[in-house]
C-alpha cells in the first residue's frame, strides 16, 4: 500500500479542496494517509514572502480567474467556499488540533468541520471557544483538548513538520509526497498523483 504524507494547512481555501479530493481519491486507490499539519505562515515568513507581496499587490485579472477556478473547483469536489471576513485567519490553534484527533483518532472528520466552519460558514476558527466547540462536537473533552494544543510537545510537533517541509523542498500548503521523494503542490496535482499510484 502506497503512503502519501498530507503537508496541510486549514487557511487555505485550495488546501479545504485538496482534502476532499484527497479523500475521494482514497476510496478509489489503495493508500495511507500520514496527516502531517504544518504552519503555512510560517513558511511564507522564512522562504516564501512573495505570496505576502501579491496580496499587497494583486494582478487584477489573475485574481478574477482564481476566483472562476476556485469556483470551478469547489462543484468539483462537492463544497461551498464563501470568502471569510477574516482573512488571511491564525490557524495555529487548529492545526495544533489536529494532532490530538491524529493521536486519538477521527481526523478525517475534525478536519472537515474545521474546513467548513471556516470556508462556508465564516467562523474565525482562531478563536478558542469556536475552536473548542468544534473539537468537542467530535468527542473532545475541552478541558482535556485545551491542556493538549498548549503542550510545549505539540507546538514543537507543528514547528518540526513546518520546518521538515521547508528541509524537503516545499513552500506552501497542499504539498504531497509519495515515496518520500516525489513532491506534488497543489489541489490540482491530485490527478497527476492518482496517475502516478
Amino acid at each position: 500500500m502506497k503512503k502519501i504524507e498530507y503537508f496541510f494547512d486549514c487557511s487555505s481555501p485550495w488546501t479545504y479542496l485538496s482534502f476532499e479530493g484527497l479523500l475521494e481519491l482514497s476510496k478509489r486507490k489503495e493508500l495511507e494517509i500520514i496527516w502531517k499539519p504544518i504552519l503555512v505562515g510560517g513558511i511564507f515568513n522564512s522562504i516564501n514572502p512573495s505570496v505576502y507581496e501579491n496580496r499587497k499587490n494583486p494582478v487584477r485579472e489573475k485574481m478574477a480567474y482564481s476566483q472562476k477556478d476556485m469556483h470551478d473547483w469547489s462543484i468539483q469536489r462537492g463544497i461551498k467556499i464563501n470568502w471569510p471576513k477574516i482573512f488571511p485567519v491564525n490557524s495555529v490553534m487548529a492545526m495544533r488540533g489536529a494532532f490530538y484527533f491524529i493521536d486519538e483518532g477521527g481526523i478525517e472528520s475534525y478536519l472537515r468541520s474545521v474546513f467548513k466552519s471556516y470556508w462556508t460558514d465564516g467562523i474565525d476558527i482562531s478563536i478558542r471557544e469556536n475552536l473548542f466547540q468544534i473539537a468537542e462536537s467530535h468527542g473532545a473533552i475541552k478541558e482535556i483538548f485545551e491542556n493538549f494544543i498548549e503542550n510545549k510537545k505539540i507546538k514543537d510537533r507543528l514547528a518540526e513538520n513546518t520546518q521538515e517541509l521547508m528541509d524537503r523542498g516545499g513552500f506552501g500548503s497542499p504539498t504531497f509526497f509519495i515515496d518520500q521523494h516525489d513532491m506534488y503542490f497543489g489541489n490540482d496535482r491530485l490527478q497527476l498523483i492518482e496517475e502516478k499510484l
